[in-house]
């Protein structure tokens, strides 16, 4: 077997090259490690539930309609942390940038994540930088690590029959604003990225009720991270076709690119899974957050196994795992 593309992509074609990158006996250090495959680690130090984890980002364009490669790094990793209730504290910065790349494009760069850093109270503590030869490298890769603190660790492998599933916001805004802009259409202000650091929103959450499972659909999107965290936790989860908040402008655009839109990357976007008696408070939580204004209850858990959409029109469809995401380099 030889890597391609497909699989830096999320769904099940990157199952297989986890696979051999996994194989360490040394991947755990006294909490969740590298074996739960979840949004990052936790490691027990002082009676803290210290959350870890780690993320490259090689997105192109690197400017895009609604952010550009330096939001994606400073929330992506955030967002990992908030996905296990980790409060971020301090993240990492090491930079690959190809000889001849503009300095005024790292400056707005690096001014775009030092926004999102703001926004949460986090700090780009330590860093590294390489250059590489010209034509070595397609312009930049940032890669950031994070660290936060979690008072209750939150899983993507916790659903429970009878937990209640919301979406923290509309689906596709990313993945599909990435695939527009590389393919020129002028859309103007219509589709734009959703990239946000969620640790706000995720905040007022937590106080609102109980979260039993989360999860950022990223590589992949909505089909692979509901699939992630139904076949995790054992269950069979319903999804209300009618309910999903997509954009009308986003199903227009898929529907020309031959996307489905549940299957391309959100950055700015939560899947919960929360208890029954809770989910309308944690609902209203989310709405009184600007990142969670179209948040909607889209589905329940029950006993069995895998994901089913009850479509508009009465019937019911699986909602498989992608392959690969149809949108490569978007994050």
């Amino acid at each position: 077997m030889k890597v391609n593309l497909m699989h830096g992509a999320g769904g099940e074609v990157m199952g297989e090259l986890l696979g051999v990158l996994t194989k360490f006996t040394h991947k755990n250090a006294g909490g969740i490690g590298l074996e739960s495959l979840d949004d990052g680690a936790v490691i027990p130090i002082g009676g803290l539930n210290i959350v870890f984890t780690t993320d490259s980002h090689v997105v192109q364009p690197i400017f895009f309609p609604g952010g550009d490669i330096g939001r994606i790094a400073v929330s992506g990793t955030i967002n990992d942390l908030a996905m296990m209730g980790g409060r971020p504290i301090a993240l990492s910065c090491g930079m690959v940038i190809e000889e001849g790349f503009e300095v005024a494009d790292l400056e707005r760069i690096v001014a775009s994540m030092d926004g999102a850093l703001g926004e949460v109270g986090a700090s780009i503590v330590t860093g590294d930088t390489k250059v590489l030869e010209k034509g070595a490298l397609d312009g930049i890769v940032i890669n950031t690590a994070g660290i936060g603190v979690a008072e209750k660790i939150v899983r993507d492998n916790g659903l429970l029959p009878g937990d209640v599933i919301i979406a923290s916001g509309t689906i596709g805004d990313h993945g599909i604003a990435i695939m527009s802009h590389r393919e020129g259409f002028d859309l103007g202000e219509q589709i734009r990225s959703d990239v946000s650091p969620l640790w706000g929103m995720v905040e007022r959450a937590l106080a609102a009720g109980e979260i039993h499972s989360m999860k950022d659909p990223t590589r992949g999107g909505f089909a692979n991270a509901i699939n992630e965290m139904a076949s995790k936790s054992r269950v069979h989860v319903e999804i209300e076709e009618e309910a999903l908040p997509i954009r009308t402008s986003v199903r227009s655009a898929a529907a020309m690119l031959g996307i489905d839109p549940l299957e391309v990357a959100n950055e700015g976007k939560a899947i919960m899974g929360v208890a029954a008696e809770d989910a309308e408070a944690i609902l209203a939580a989310l709405r009184s957050h600007p990142y969670g204004r179209d948040a909607a209850i889209i589905g329940r858990v029950v006993e069995g196994r895998d994901v089913v959409m009850k479509t508009k029109i009465g019937g019911e469809r699986y909602i498989e795992p992608p392959v690969g995401d149809p949108v490569p380099r978007v994050c």
